[in-house]
C-alpha cells in the first residue's frame, strides 16, 4: 500500500507540517502546461491497447534503465527504423519489464510506477519475475472498462488543462477533433518549430516545404520563412494554444541584421550552411520568436542543453526521443543578455527557462528571474524531475528568486496514466520543503499554506495565462 507519508521528512515535527501543507492541495485540479500526451489518444477516445504498450513502449525513461542493463530495444517492442524484428508479444514485454522492475528502487520513475499501479490500476503487490502474468491481467481486465478510457482517466485525474507539444506544420486535425466532439476537457496545443529552425537537421529542407504547402506560398526568402512562422502561430492562437516551446543545445540569444539573416537562409536552402551559420541563426531566431510573443502573447518556453541522441546506434535503429539524450553544461548570463536587454523588461513578454545544468540554478538562473520581470524559471526538469532534484532545486533558487518567479510545475510526459503520480510527487516534495522553512520559523504557517496551494496549482495557471480556464464540475466552480 502507498504510504500517506513517503517523501516526508522522517523528523516528526517537518514529517507533521509537510502532512497539513500536502493536504491542502492534494485534491487540488491539475494544470499540465507542458507535456507530450497524443492529442489523438483523446480525439479517437479507444481503450489502450495493452499493458506492455501503455506503460513500457510508450515511456523512455522505462525501457532507458533497462537498456542501460543489457536489455535488447528490440525485446521490449521499440519498431526498428527498418522494418527490421523487434518483440510484438506484449506478454513477453511485460515479463522482460517486470524481470527488471527491481532496477527502478529509489528512483523517481520508480515512485510514479508505485503510485500508477496502486491509485490507477489498484495494483497492491511489488511487481516482480513470479507475479508479472498476474499484475498483467488485473491491469489488462482495467483496461477494458469504460472507466479506463482515455476521457474519462482525463476526468478521473481531474486534469484541468492539457497542452500537448506540436510541429510548426502539425493540422492540428486531432485538436479540431476533440474540440467539435462536444467533450468538455481542454486540451491545448503548444507550438514547437524546432524541426523549422534547426538548418543542419536532415530534414530540415522537407520541413520548410511543409511550411510552404500549410501556408500556401512557396518559401524561398528569409521573409517569407518568417511570415509563414507568423501566420502558424496565428493558427495555433486560434486553436487556443497559451506557449511556444523552443529546443537548443545552447541559449546563445544574437540578432542577425535581415542581409545576415537572408544570406544564411539562402545557404540552407542551398545546402551549403555551416554549423556556424546554424549557431547564429538559431540566436537570431529566438530574437524573433521573443518579438512574436510580445506581439501575440504566447509564452515562450525554453529548453536548453540537451545533447539529443547520443548513442548514434540508438538513434540509427530506432530514432529520436529513445531515452539517449544526455545533459550539457549551459550558460545564460551572457547568452541571455542580448535577448533579455531587448525584451525581458516589457509587460507583454512572459520567458519561461530550463536548465539540465543543476549548476547553474543559484549561480545564473534564480539571479536573472528574481531581476528581469519577463522571466520565470520552469521546474526542476528531465533527470532533475525528482525527489532530491526537486529539493535541490527549492533551496537553490528560492532565496534568490522567492518561489513567486518561478512556474510552477509541469509533468512533462508522454506517460498519460503517470500524470497524478508527477503531480502528487511534486506537491509531496514541494510541502516538505515548505514544512522545513515553517520548522525554522523563516515562514509562518499560513505564508507556507498560501504557498504550496500557489506552487501547487495558481503559478503554472498565472505563467500560461490560463486564468481563464476552470474544471467544469460543481467541487471546482
Amino acid at each position: 500500500m502507498l504510504n500517506p507519508d513517503r517523501y516526508f521528512d522522517a523528523n516528526p515535527i517537518r514529517r507533521d507540517i509537510a502532512r497539513s501543507l500536502y493536504e491542502k492541495v492534494a485534491e487540488l485540479p491539475l494544470v499540465c502546461p507542458h507535456g507530450h500526451v497524443d492529442p489523438g489518444m483523446l480525439a479517437v477516445n479507444e481503450r489502450f491497447p495493452n499493458p506492455a504498450a501503455l506503460i513500457v513502449v510508450s515511456d523512455h525513461y522505462i525501457f532507458r534503465m533497462l537498456y542501460s542493463q543489457g536489455v535488447p530495444l528490440e525485446d521490449l517492442g521499440i519498431p526498428r527504423q527498418d522494418g527490421g524484428p523487434a518483440e510484438t508479444d506484449p506478454r513477453k514485454i511485460w515479463q522482460r519489464f517486470a524481470d527488471h522492475y527491481y532496477l527502478f528502487r529509489g528512483t523517481p520513475t520508480g515512485c510514479w510506477l508505485k503510485h500508477e499501479f496502486a491509485d490507477v490500476f489498484g495494483v497492491h503487490q511489488t511487481l516482480d519475475n513470479a507475479n508479472a502474468m498476474e499484475i498483467y491481467d488485473q491491469i489488462e481486465a482495467c483496461l477494458a472498462k469504460p472507466e479506463f478510457l482515455p476521457r474519462a482517466l482525463f476526468e478521473r485525474f481531474r486534469i484541468e488543462v492539457l497542452c500537448t507539444t506540436d510541429a510548426a506544420t502539425d493540422t492540428l486535425a486531432f485538436h479540431q477533433q476533440i474540440r467539435e466532439s462536444g467533450w468538455r476537457g481542454v486540451v491545448l496545443p503548444t507550438f514547437r518549430p524546432d524541426a523549422c529552425v534547426n538548418l543542419l537537421a536532415s530534414g530540415w529542407p522537407s520541413e520548410i516545404a511543409r511550411l510552404g504547402e500549410i501556408t500556401g506560398q512557396e518559401i524561398g526568402t528569409y521573409r517569407g520563412y518568417i511570415q509563414a512562422l507568423e501566420a502558424r502561430r496565428e493558427f495555433f492562437r486560434r486553436m487556443g494554444a497559451r506557449a511556444t516551446d523552443h529546443a537548443a543545445l545552447s541559449m546563445y540569444t544574437g540578432e542577425l541584421t535581415e542581409a545576415e539573416a537572408e544570406a544564411i537562409f539562402a545557404r540552407a536552402l542551398a545546402g551549403t550552411a555551416s554549423e556556424a551559420d546554424a549557431h547564429l541563426f538559431t540566436g537570431h531566431m529566438f530574437m524573433e520568436f521573443a518579438r512574436m510573443s510580445v506581439e501575440d502573447g504566447l509564452v515562450m518556453q525554453v529548453h536548453p542543453g540537451s545533447f539529443r541522441n547520443h548513442n548514434a546506434g540508438i538513434f540509427e535503429r530506432f530514432g529520436a526521443d529513445k531515452g539517449c539524450d544526455i545533459p550539457l553544461a549551459t550558460e545564460y548570463t551572457r547568452n541571455l543578455r542580448p535577448l533579455l536587454n531587448k525584451y525581458g523588461n516589457h509587460p507583454a513578454f512572459r520567458m519561461v527557462i530550463f536548465t539540465l545544468d543543476e549548476t547553474t540554478y543559484s549561480r545564473e538562473l534564480a539571479p536573472l528571474a528574481g531581476h528581469y520581470p519577463a522571466l520565470r524559471l520552469g521546474p526542476a526538469w528531465w533527470f532533475f524531475d525528482s525527489i532530491e532534484g526537486m529539493t535541490r532545486y527549492r533551496y537553490a533558487t528560492t532565496e534568490t528568486a522567492g518561489i513567486y518567479n518561478t512556474a510552477g510545475f509541469n509533468d512533462d510526459t508522454r506517460a498519460f496514466p503517470s500524470i497524478p503520480a508527477r503531480h502528487d510527487l511534486s506537491r509531496r516534495v514541494d510541502a516538505n520543503f515548505l514544512a522545513d522553512l515553517v520548522a525554522r520559523h523563516i515562514i509562518e504557517l499560513d505564508e507556507a499554506e498560501q504557498m504550496i496551494t500557489d506552487l501547487a496549482y495558481y503559478l503554472a495557471k498565472q505563467t500560461y495565462r490560463m486564468e481563464d480556464i476552470r474544471l467544469h464540475d460543481p467541487l471546482h466552480a
